[in-house]
């Protein structure tokens, strides 16, 4: 199939859930959830299959998608470490160069000012940001004029809000409407969702919908292979972490009693069946509001002219190894689901697996719309992969495709994940838990004691067996921590004080 080449430039929603894993996305295989909306984006364009955070946490995701760099450089390491919101991102970029701009919903990385750096959204024309994490029902809302609280539920009201902006500009009443330019200047809007995160509150359309019984239910969901994992194929860092669906679940978590007389292992299973009937509720608006955005956009007549984009800002445990929540650089934490329609360029049914990262999505749309990437970007464009895949295909090689990850945030009172970075390959993923907070904020003061890990994809795609002291992987093992050293080099980041430097590059340091 060909594609018209377009005749404008292109106007972009960008929707941004929240912890919604890939896995429970229709498109990804997913076997808990149905998602046809976001089902039907990926199959009017493309589906990228290897797309991974730099940093599994939902402030510096953000920042990182925002600004087109890592943590270190935009400063989002941790949760208490609030953005300054003056720094270039593609949504300046795309002011700049004659594009309307709005933020609606989760913004998460601060708010007002500290020490003179401002927090607040900067570089749109209007914003409307939920407070800190937002609440689920009748959130409250901040904008330059204020706090407000807007009845209604969080998902619905941030598609409202985001649907309201857009359709304001064709008002000649509205200080935002058009200009005398014609009313075709393209227009960007990022509609970022709190949902599905925890405590995963779902609404009442949508309450109960995989419950036994319910519309999708009847029987239990089921249950990841790995959700029996005692970890012992893992270091001392996985086993403290406090993330087990049978422990570290609440009560506000689970929203009932547990029931009595269980065993253990019942009582484990009853608790992820609560967990997963909220949290796939929760996704099953974020997909109806896609539905919603993409429905009005046709009644439009502008759904061939927009770039419609649907990611999440990391992956998540659904019970695989046991856990809930993101954090570590295993598969489930940091494959982000990215879905993209552009019926002018991008032809349909495509799936992609080049690896790429959240750092890549700010140059690629910037390239979408014909935008210069500013240099402090540290991301690659991916828009040749969507629209020419031959032309990228034909000098492509695998081996040298990887990405470094770095994982900030050490031993936090809620989930206790040990910082850590490393390096991901097509078919290898080496971690060193360096386990030492550096005193950052939102970081406890324990130390604990340097951990090698090492995963062989291709034999062992679950992750349940560490290799790195294994003598037949040694010289892989070299290999990527010599990869891990250069990558931090090139991006500028630091190794931790008690990594040695790796043996194929000694002399280097």
């Amino acid at each position: 199939m060909t594609v018209e080449p377009p005749t404008r430039r292109p106007n972009i929603v960008f929707v941004l859930s929240d912890d919604h894993a890939a896995h429970a996305i229709g498109t990804y295989g997913s076997v808990v959830n149905r998602t046809p909306h976001i089902d039907a984006v990926a199959a009017a364009g493309a589906r990228l299959d290897n797309l991974f955070a730099t940093n599994s946490l939902c402030a510096p995701s953000r920042a990182s998608i925002l600004t087109g760099t890592y943590s270190h450089v935009n400063g989002v390491t941790t949760l208490d470490t609030f953005i300054d919101a003056s720094q270039p991102t593609f949504v300046t970029a795309l002011r700049e160069a004659g594009y309307r701009t709005a933020f609606v919903g989760k913004w998460h990385m601060g708010q007002g000012a500290t020490g003179g750096i401002e927090h607040d959204p900067q570089g749109f024309d209007h914003w409307e940001a939920l407070i800190d994490q937002g609440e689920y029902h009748d959130p409250r809302f901040l904008s330059p004029d204020g706090v407000r609280v807007e009845p209604g539920y969080a998902t619905d009201l941030i598609t409202d809000l985001a649907i309201d902006w857009v359709e304001s500009l064709e008002s000649p009443e509205s200080p935002e409407s058009l200009d005398d330019t014609g009313g075709d200047d393209p227009w960007c809007v990022l509609v970022w969702h709190k949902a599905p995160h925890r405590p995963w509150e779902p609404d009442a359309a949508h309450a109960g919908l995989y419950a036994e019984g319910g519309p999708l239910g009847g029987t239990p969901i089921p249950v990841p292979p790995t959700f029996t994992d005692d970890l012992a194929g893992r270091s001392d860092t996985a086993r403290r972490a406090a993330m087990r669906v049978a422990d570290h679940l609440t009560a506000e978590d689970l929203k009932q009693p547990v029931p009595d007389g269980l065993s253990a292992e019942d009582e484990a299973l009853w608790k992820y069946q609560r967990y997963m009937e909220d949290y796939l509720a929760c996704v099953a608006s974020v997909d109806d509001n896609v539905g919603r955005l993409t429905g009005w956009l046709r009644e439009r007549g502008e759904l061939d002219d927009t770039i419609v984009v649907y990611a999440s800002d990391q992956g998540f445990f659904l019970g695989d190894h046991g856990w809930f929540d993101k954090r570590f650089m295993y598969e489930e934490s940091i494959r982000m689901p990215f879905v993209l329609s552009y019926p002018r360029a991008v032809q349909p049914g495509r799936a992609i697996d080049r690896i790429v990262t959240n750092v890549d999505i700010a140059p690629t749309l910037l390239g979408a719309a014909g935008v210069p990437v500013p240099d402090r970007m540290q991301g690659r464009s991916f828009w040749a992969d969507l629209t020419d895949p031959a032309v990228t295909a034909a000098d492509r090689d695998r081996a040298d495709e990887g990405f470094y990850y770095r994982y900030w945030m050490h031993d936090d009172r809620s989930h206790q994940v040990g910082a850590h970075y490393g390096y991901r390959t097509h078919r290898h993923t080496l971690i060193y838990f360096y386990n030492d907070g550096l005193g950052l904020p939102g970081c406890s003061d324990r130390r604990f004691a340097p951990e090698w890990e090492l995963y062989d994809l291709e034999a062992d795609p679950d992750e349940l067996h560490n290799v790195a002291d294994d003598p037949a992987h040694a010289q892989v093992r070299a290999e990527l921590e010599a990869r891990l050293w250069l990558a931090q080099a090139e991006l500028g980041d630091e190794p931790h004080p008690d990594q040695p430097v790796p043996r194929l590059l000694s002399g280097r340091r």
